[in-house]
């Protein structure tokens, strides 16, 4: 028989759960982001330096 009252701690856990989620995500995209400005050659000058050797 399944449960079908939620108690108010389910309520306040899934919110927990939620923020924790979307604060992971956050880190991730910020991580991400870092990676692709930090691989990226601004200057085309220095890509073709890089690609002469």
């Amino acid at each position: 028989m399944a449960i079908t009252k939620l108690h108010d701690i389910h309520a306040r856990r899934r919110s927990r759960n939620v923020g924790l989620g979307l604060a992971l995500a956050a880190f991730v995209v910020l991580l991400i982001g870092l990676t692709v400005v930090k691989v990226t050659v601004l200057d085309p000058s220095i890509a073709t330096q890089e690609a002469q050797y």
